[in-house]
């Protein structure tokens, strides 16, 4: 993960979340991975008797690593964190589409009311001067 991060140009110690360390962005970036790698590798090592835990937990992640495209992940995700769609060249990036659940289960797009007009309540529209008239 520093590999990706430093080959990309990237500055390891200048995180978002995590501060004042010389790995701070390292270590935002390894947060995306957490839930899919470590937790599950945890609970495997802690479901099998070893003898040395550490030596057993690094050599699991080293495969799991190994075993798929961990670094082109990394790279694909650092991306689209830090540039615009255009620059970051990914077209599943650019579309900006919110997709909720209806009560029905089935997925209908953000920010469209489904509902009739007489369902909601337009009094803070009306005071706060925008309805849809002025759209």
């Amino acid at each position: 993960m520093h590999a990706a991060i430093v080959a990309l140009g990237c500055a390891p110690g200048l995180g978002f979340i995590h501060t004042g360390h010389v790995l701070s962005f390292v270590f935002d970036i390894a947060d995306l991975y957490k839930t899919d790698i470590a937790i599950p590798i945890a609970f495997d090592i802690a479901s099998e008797p070893v003898a040395d835990i550490g030596a057993a937990t690094r050599r699991a992640v080293r495969d799991r690593m190994k075993g798929g495209a961990f670094l082109e992940k990394c790279v694909h995700d650092i991306k689209s964190l830090l540039l615009d769609d255009q620059e970051a060249g990914d077209d599943e990036l650019a579309a900006d589409v919110v997709m909720l659940w209806d009560n029905n289960g089935r997925q209908v797009r953000a920010g469209t009311a489904y509902g009739d007009s007489e369902d909601f309540d337009t009094s803070y529209a009306e005071i706060s001067g925008w309805l849809e008239e002025d759209w």
